[in-house]
């Protein structure tokens, strides 16, 4: 295993440690409210801290951008970008499906990711160039070729309300032609499951950085695609993502292009 991406799965499991000691006492958190429908606890300052602590005694002169502490050095070389507990909300109310998202972008280029989901104790990792594995196995984005049969995760744009019209004109476009489409609430496991095969596709509008850049890179060296609703490289700016399998990415695309608002094709 890279050095790196090994600091970063011990980064990652200090913080489900951090995680799941917290989840029976859920109730005695101090929680505060970022914005609407969008939450942080006092774990997810903790498994933030303690990621930023393991990575920093190994390499002090990297950067940061994590959601939590608002770091932002975005001129550094080397650059972590963490989010502590990708799916607060899903923990806050015992809804088992939340993860440590963890990815190193160096010189522009992600080059190390980690996705980790505490309550399966399952540990998704990539390496530029080196493929993608969960638990030291290899994994591929699954085999489907077309829409009609696929399984699609999503997320709401709770944040941008003012793309919910456009974006349940896209869902009620897929709903029709695929086999289901999935919203659990963790972007960073959806990505992660898309690369393992479990899910064929997905698509979302609004998400951040820390949110998709370990799961981009999962889905890239599992073989799959990932793009902004054109197709193109702007997600991590824009925030409006598209991952699938090849053979489902183009007709994805197809699918969103009549429903992106003009707010969406900017």
């Amino acid at each position: 295993m890279d050095p790196m991406l090994n600091i970063a799965v011990r980064a990652a499991r200090r913080a489900g440690k951090t995680i799941s000691r917290a989840m029976g006492n859920v109730d005695r958190l101090n929680i505060e409210t970022k914005s609407h429908n969008d939450f942080v606890s006092e774990v997810d300052y903790a498994a933030e801290q303690a990621i930023i602590d393991t990575i920093r005694d190994a390499y002090p002169s990297h950067g940061f951008i994590a959601e939590e502490s608002g770091l932002h050095d975005q001129e550094r070389e080397s650059v972590w970008i963490i989010d502590p507990l990708d799916g607060t909300t899903n923990f806050l109310h015992g809804f088992p499906q939340f993860a440590v998202s963890i990815a190193l972008r160096h010189k522009g280029k992600l080059t190390q990711a980690v996705v980790y989901d505490p309550t399966r104790e399952e540990m998704f990792t990539a390496s530029r160039g080196g493929g993608a594995q969960l638990d030291g196995r290899r994994i591929r984005v699954s085999g489907r070729r077309g829409l009609e049969g696929a399984l699609l995760g999503t997320g709401f744009p709770f944040k941008e309300p003012e793309h919910l019209d456009s974006y349940l004109a896209m869902f009620r476009a897929f709903h029709p032609v695929v086999a289901g489409i999935r919203r659990p609430g963790s972007a960073a496991l959806d990505l992660a499951w898309l690369a393992a095969g479990r899910i064929d596709g997905f698509w979302e509008i609004g998400l951040n950085p820390w949110d998709i850049a370990a799961g981009v890179l999962l889905i890239r060296e599992a073989g799959g695609l990932v793009g902004d609703f054109e197709g193109g490289e702007a997600y991590m700016e824009t925030g409006n993502l598209v991952a699938a399998t090849p053979r489902i990415f183009p007709p994805m695309l197809q699918t969103i292009a009549p429903h992106r608002s003009e707010a969406l094709t900017r």
